[in-house]
């Protein structure tokens, strides 16, 4: 009689956050900004149909990373479970810090159960009334859950792209400045010998969260729009 094939915990585990690590850094990055107004979403993507970042709910904002069925399943379930809680109690009672966890407990519970974790990286923000209301959680493939503060990179080179943003961003920035930030890292070189490349408005998807909007507070900028904004 065989013995069966015995992996330890400790290594099925690495073995499982190597896989989604390596499925997420194959991906485009995407950085999120705080500006004065509200919180700003930019990265390198020239589809139109295929967003990365979308709307939950009225003030309320999604960006993800990695494979893209797998975390457009997860922003249909947050759409669902916003306007489940917005109908069942009131719509000021849908809150991103209570999505993140049930985004959490999701990604958890399919790295721990299931033979391959999900190959995601997600953001989840809310706009407040005031910069200080603004709330910016990223969560991991392995359900773990961050509460970050004006800024986040994901996907790609977010460690390196991290850095250039840590020494660039600073409180009270306008939407231009952000956006031209964003544009400038997403077009960081690879490598130290590489060349900085110059991303058009067409090769960009981008929005915000505009806190000066009665209700609905996402939207996205395209176009001639967003063309006059980088050159703002």
């Amino acid at each position: 009689m065989s013995m069966p094939f015995y992996v330890s915990p400790e290594q099925l585990m690495k073995d499982r956050a190597d896989y989604a690590r390596k499925g997420i850094a194959r991906g485009r990055s995407v950085v999120v900004l705080q500006y004065d107004d509200g919180i700003a979403f930019a990265t390198e993507n020239a589809s139109r149909a295929l967003h990365k970042v979308s709307e939950i709910y009225d003030r309320i904002a999604f960006a993800a990373v990695g494979k893209y069925n797998e975390f457009e399943n997860l922003r249909v379930a947050g759409v669902r479970y916003a306007d489940l809680r917005g109908y069942s109690y009131d719509r000021e009672d849908v809150a991103a810090r209570a999505l993140a966890n049930a985004y959490a407990q999701t990604l958890g519970t399919v790295f721990t159960t299931e033979s391959k974790p999900l190959e995601v990286e997600l953001v989840v923000a809310e706009v407040g009334r005031s910069p200080e209301g603004d709330q910016i959680y990223r969560l991991t493939y392995d359900g773990s859950v961050a509460d970050e503060h004006g800024w986040v990179v994901m996907g790609g080179q977010a460690e390196r792209l991290g850095g250039l943003v840590s020494d660039a961003w600073r409180p009270g920035m306008t939407l231009p400045e952000v956006l031209a930030l964003a544009v400038r890292v997403l077009g960081a070189p690879a490598d130290d010998g590489g060349e900085q490349r110059t991303l058009a408005a067409a090769q960009l998807e981008v929005a915000v969260l505009d806190r000066t909007r009665p209700r609905r507070a996402f939207r996205r900028l395209a176009g001639p729009l967003l063309e006059d904004l980088l050159e703002g």
